[in-house]
């Protein structure tokens, strides 16, 4: 892949770079909240990195940025960000080891089934609505459990409905890959 300056340097590309940035510094601040403070600032982090994640999607297609680059950034930064929330919320919550499980399982089952439908020289081009969603929901409910301090019900309540969708998700991309796979 060849990559131009203007392409590396796009805002779209930027924005995805910020966020992987975001990444350790909010490791480093919920792993060492001392304070509910401290706990809003972490959450205030994922929501930023959730708004670079929202913006750079749409400044790519509105102004035509594109770019090869950014179609393997984009995800990459997602799945990154989203790896290291659960990571350190599965530190507190005692049934977020089953939210990581099922996250692990999406997203190489998505990395398999893109794999297999290039092999056929078949791409899925972008996230589809419910992957969208699914990602909307995951990153409300873990913004809650990272700033809020919830009780444990609640915390389960919130794992549950992440699952949900989470679940929801994979099987809906499985049947897209199947479909497209059959075409």
């Amino acid at each position: 892949m060849n990559v131009t300056r203007k392409e590396l340097f796009s805002i779209p590309n930027i924005l995805s770079y910020i966020r992987i940035i975001l990444i350790p510094i909010f490791v480093y601040l919920y792993l060492n909240a001392q304070s509910q403070e401290d706990h809003y600032v972490a959450a205030s982090i994922i929501i930023f990195s959730g708004l670079t994640d929202l913006f750079d999607g749409l400044i790519a297609r509105r102004f035509h940025q594109i770019t090869e680059l950014g179609k393997l950034i984009d995800p990459v930064a997602d799945k990154l960000t989203q790896g290291a929330i659960v990571f350190c919320l599965v530190m507190k919550y005692r049934y977020m080891w089953l939210i990581v499980l099922l996250f692990v399982f999406k997203e190489l089952a998505l990395l398999l089934g893109n794999v297999v439908l290039l092999r056929k020289g078949k791409k899925l081009d972008g996230a589809k609505w419910f992957g969208k969603i699914s990602t909307a929901i995951f990153y409300v409910c873990m913004t809650a459990l990272v700033g809020l301090p919830v009780s444990q019900n609640w915390a389960n309540v919130l794992m549950i409905l992440t699952g949900i969708f989470l679940s929801l998700s994979f099987v809906l991309y499985t049947v897209t890959f199947i479909n497209m796979y059959r075409e």
